[in-house]
């Protein structure tokens, strides 16, 4: 069934500014979590981009969140957010061309019989987009580093680090009640 939006205008804005916030986020805590957000399917940031995931949190209110944090300049925000929606409007053909390459592995999953060659094809050209997600990010993060001053950048990596180490003690209590129960 498709859908139809009956969003406003302005509301399918904010989802862009959010979506581009999302990005800005992996743009600039660091080239670590680049491979998870640009994996197809995948855990990190990325599902964030479609509404579903943490990533969100690091988006339109976040983002401004994040700025806030640094205490970044009128001019420092528009410059960032800049960056942010430009870097979303180069990573949807990516997230595109993503999902047509699971397509594919799926369809040659499922054949009768697996064409190993078409599959490792499939993968290489997984991989090849996989690379291409991360120079993107790579290259919003060295564009944000040219607005904001040596000293927001160490902020920002300071509130990454507390948010990993956070999140992990989440996961590990998480592993550990879900062992009790069984």
């Amino acid at each position: 069934m498709a859908h139809t939006s009956t969003l406003a205008p302005r509301s399918v804005a904010s989802r862009g500014a959010r979506l581009a916030g999302a990005a800005l986020l992996v743009a600039v805590l660091g080239t670590l979590t680049l491979s998870a957000w640009a994996q197809p399917g995948g855990h990190g940031g990325h599902r964030g981009m479609h509404g579903d995931g943490p990533g969100m949190m690091f988006s339109g209110r976040g983002l401004d969140r994040m700025l806030d944090s640094v205490n970044a300049t009128t001019e420092q925000r528009a410059q960032v957010k800049q960056i942010a929606e430009r870097t979303m409007a180069d990573m949807k053909t990516q997230r595109e061309a993503g999902r047509a390459n699971r397509e594919q592995l799926m369809k040659l999953f499922t054949a009768p019989v697996v064409d190993a060659n078409a599959v490792e094809a499939a993968r290489q050209q997984q991989m090849q987009q996989h690379d291409q997600a991360s120079r993107r990010f790579t290259q919003a993060m060295v564009e944000v580093s040219r607005v904001l001053t040596p000293e927001q950048r160490k902020q920002l990596a300071e509130r990454a680090a507390k948010r990993r180490d956070m999140m992990q003690r989440h996961m590990q209590e998480r592993r550990s009640l879900e062992g009790s129960k069984q």
